[in-house]
């Protein structure tokens, strides 16, 4: 479990093919692998959870099967690409950003950016089966950067970068056309499931209010 707060942005060494030749070995690069990091341990990376196999200071090398592959943005990886870094949550730590498991719901890509005073404001767009999720003033992990959501319309939704963000991770160069990974908030994806068998056949609100999960008018 990650908080979508960026640790570091590192930089990727490699990325060879694996012996089967449907996944990739990626050796990434950061002052954070300083530290000791063992086999086995995870690392969220562009916001998808991946696991160390091998550690040697300064750098790790993980492996990415042909399911992450063919559903993140990291088969477009390569030596000299910066990437969004965190370590996984201890249970100790505070909870900054979200709660974010690095299990990424859909790409989506970049329709406009620009600035606002201060603040650098990103345009993505995504597919109605994520924008479901996507709620005014709520969160999303974009890349795995934890994000309030100021806005949501038919084709995407708006962010908005604070200085330290659009210094400290790589969205801010990112401009239209830019993939991105993304992962809504768990939250509502539980919420959703375990209300939606109030509604099989359409009856919606109605089922709802019948069972006491909404509120009269």
């Amino acid at each position: 479990m990650f908080t979508g707060i960026i640790e570091e942005v590192g930089t990727v060494c490699a990325s060879t093919l694996l012996p089967s030749g449907q996944g990739r070995r990626l050796k990434l690069a950061a002052a954070i692998f300083d530290e000791e990091m063992a086999p086995g341990a995870s690392i969220c990376t562009d916001g998808v959870c991946l696991t160390a196999v091998r550690w040697q200071p300064g750098c790790i090398e993980v492996e990415v099967g042909p399911e992450t592959l063919s559903r993140t943005t990291l088969g477009m990886l390569g030596p000299g690409d910066r990437v969004n870094l965190e370590r996984a949550l201890r249970l100790s730590d505070r909870l900054g950003g979200h709660l974010v498991s690095g299990h990424v719901d859909g790409v989506g890509t970049v329709l406009d950016a620009g600035p606002r005073a201060e603040a650098w404001d990103v345009y993505i767009g995504a597919s109605p089966e994520l924008l479901r999720y996507v709620v005014d003033k709520g969160s999303i992990a974009v890349d795995g950067i934890s994000l309030t959501v100021n806005a949501v319309q038919d084709r995407g939704f708006f962010v908005s970068l604070v200085p330290h963000t659009q210094a400290r991770t790589t969205l801010r160069g990112k401009g239209p056309g830019g993939r991105v990974n993304l992962e809504v908030d768990i939250i509502g994806k539980y919420v959703h499931k375990l209300l939606s068998g109030y509604w099989p056949a359409g009856g919606g609100e109605a089922n709802l209010k019948e069972h006491g999960l909404v509120r009269p008018e």
